[in-house]
């Protein structure tokens, strides 16, 4: 007999981010499905907020208590460092990576203002994805991350608008995997 510890994080799946800059605009959407091994536990979780008064964007994956916990940490930081996205990036990575509280945190994030976007994660990273041949950058973190991201650089060529390309490249993550769904919250900004 199969035994599902519900308690146990690591078993829980869910959450696709997506962040396209394009154009002038920056999109960041999360789909809106919560999994427990199987089983669908919610499917309008909204994982994509802003920040800074609405200057800055975030989508996170991973535990949603670690990740509220991240967001405080970060808007705090934001609030130290107002025009400066990457240094609270990277102090925030800092305090992740050093802290023993915050060391056990289990998520990561896509964190864009208008000029910047980074991923962050528990390892100390605060990475800055490669913009494309066409000038687009394109990232995303989750379960279905990878086929979010796929779908988005192949249609980047056809695809000049940033949230048409975003909610498509969604789209098809949700067809693709089953810890992705089409519930999205879509935040943006314009250059």
């Amino acid at each position: 007999m199969s035994y599902f510890d519900y308690a146990d994080a690591s078993q829980w799946r869910g959450t696709t981010i997506l962040s396209v800059r394009k154009n002038g605009k920056v999109v960041v959407v999360g789909d809106g499905q919560v999994s427990a091994g199987n089983t669908v536990m919610k499917a309008g979780a909204r994982k994509v907020r802003t920040l800074a008064g609405g200057k800055v964007i975030t989508g996170f994956a991973g535990a949603t208590a670690d990740a509220f916990a991240l967001l405080e940490r970060l808007e705090a930081k934001l609030e130290q460092y107002p025009t400066q996205l990457a240094r609270a990036c990277v102090e925030l990575a800092k305090d992740w990576r050093t802290d023993k509280y915050l060391r056990q945190l289990q998520a990561m994030m896509i964190v864009a203002d208008k000029d910047e976007t980074y991923v962050l994660t528990g390892n100390g990273d605060v990475v800055e994805p490669d913009k494309l041949e066409s000038g687009s950058g394109i990232t995303a973190i989750g379960s279905g991350g990878n086929f979010a991201l796929s779908a988005a650089l192949a249609m980047d060529e056809y695809e000049k608008d940033a949230e048409v390309l975003a909610r498509k490249a969604m789209g098809i993550a949700d067809r693709i995997c089953v810890f992705t769904n089409n519930n999205l919250t879509v935040e943006s900004l314009s250059a």
